[in-house]
Order: structure tokens, then sequence, then C-alpha cells
């Protein structure tokens, strides 16, 4: 009796290892294809852009003139302060800069996450334009500082329309929004100079396609 007892006890401890090392092993198998518990969606690897949808000539047209936009129009706004000789025309150009200083930094922030490049200098035009300011004093400046400015602002308001409603790129669709809201601003206090003239509003409309 004794010795069936402990064939018994031999037997049930045989099984019992086999048992502990097939779950060991199945353990570790499983434990192998799972995830770890606090594991969170990788990380984009430096410089990689996120992707937020298609982008096309247009939108990189577009962050082209919000960047060279900011490049001339925010050394027009500092020339009000020293150039101008009305309070509205220096109010107009406090706007200009921190309307465009904000731009800037939307633009670049987003031609890097797009991986498109934007230049670093504003167009022979308006670096003409930023030139004749320069030598223009109290209401000649007033007049100039206005003329060219409403109308750069006017003719890309018509962009930037298009823009927002074609874009297939959340980041450009969000800096055309801002745009939108910052070239508003501008026109406003430009029109509140009172210099805004129907030349000015008819060199505008000759650019929108008919």
């Amino acid at each position: 009796m004794l010795t069936i007892t402990v064939a018994v006890l031999a037997v049930i401890a045989t099984a019992s290892v086999w048992l502990y090392q097939r779950n060991s092993s199945a353990g570790e198998s499983v434990s192998a294809n799972l995830p770890a518990a606090d594991a969170g969606p990788a990380a984009p690897q430096a410089g990689q852009a996120s992707d937020t949808g298609t982008l096309s000539a247009l939108d990189k047209t577009f962050l082209t003139k919000v960047r060279q936009a900011g490049l001339w129009e925010m050394p027009a706004g500092r020339l009000s302060q020293t150039h101008a000789s009305s309070e509205a025309i220096k109010r107009a150009g406090m706007h200009l800069l921190e309307g465009h200083s904000k731009l800037d930094q939307l633009a670049r922030e987003d031609s890097k996450a797009l991986n498109s490049p934007i230049p670093d200098e504003a167009t022979p035009e308006q670096q003409g334009w930023v030139d004749q300011l320069k030598n223009a004093r109290g209401h000649a400046f007033d007049q100039l500082f206005v003329d060219l400015l409403r109308a750069s602002h006017g003719k890309i308001f018509v962009t930037i329309g298009e823009v927002r409603a074609t874009t297939k790129n959340d980041l450009i669709r969000r800096l055309a929004t801002q745009a939108n809201n910052t070239v508003q601003d501008h026109m406003d206090v430009l029109e509140d100079t009172g210099l805004v003239t129907d030349a000015t509003l008819d060199d505008v409309a000759s650019t929108i396609p008919k």
C-alpha cells in the first residue's frame, strides 16, 4: 500500500512540474507578443512632419506670401512710429507689427513641420516699397503708407479666401484662418485713417480674376 502511494505521489509531482513548465513557456510566449502596459503611440522622429493632409502648389505659394508679407510690413510698421504725422497711422503700424509677428512665427513653424522652404527676404518690389517709406516724412509718408499697405492687404485677402476654402492641409487651413483675421484687422485700421482712396481700391479690383 505504501509503495502504491509513493508511486502516485511521484506521478502527481511529475505532472505538476510538466504543467508548470508548459504554462511558463506559454506565458513567456504570450508576454513576448504583448505591448507594455504603459506603452503609448510611437513618438515621431526628430524633424518628421505629421500627416496633416496634401500640400498643394497653392498652399506652398501661400506659405511663401505670408512669410514675405511679414518681411516688409513689419519694417513698414516700425517706420510708421518715427516717420508718420498721424496717430492713426502709428496705430495702424503697431497693428502691422503685432499681427505679422504672430503670422511670421506661425509660417516658420508650418514651413518646418511641412518641410516646405520659405524665403528669408521680401521680394525686390516689396523691398522697394520699404525704401520709398524710408524716404518719406509727415503727411507724404502717411498717404504712401496707406496706399501701399491697403493695396497689398486687399490683394492677398482674395488669395487667403481661396486657400481657406480649398486647402486639404490642416496646418495651412489654420494659417489661412489666422491670416484672414489679421488682414481684416489691418484693412480696418488702415481705413480708419481716412486716407484710403478710390484709386487704391480700383487697383485691388483690377487684380481680381473675372
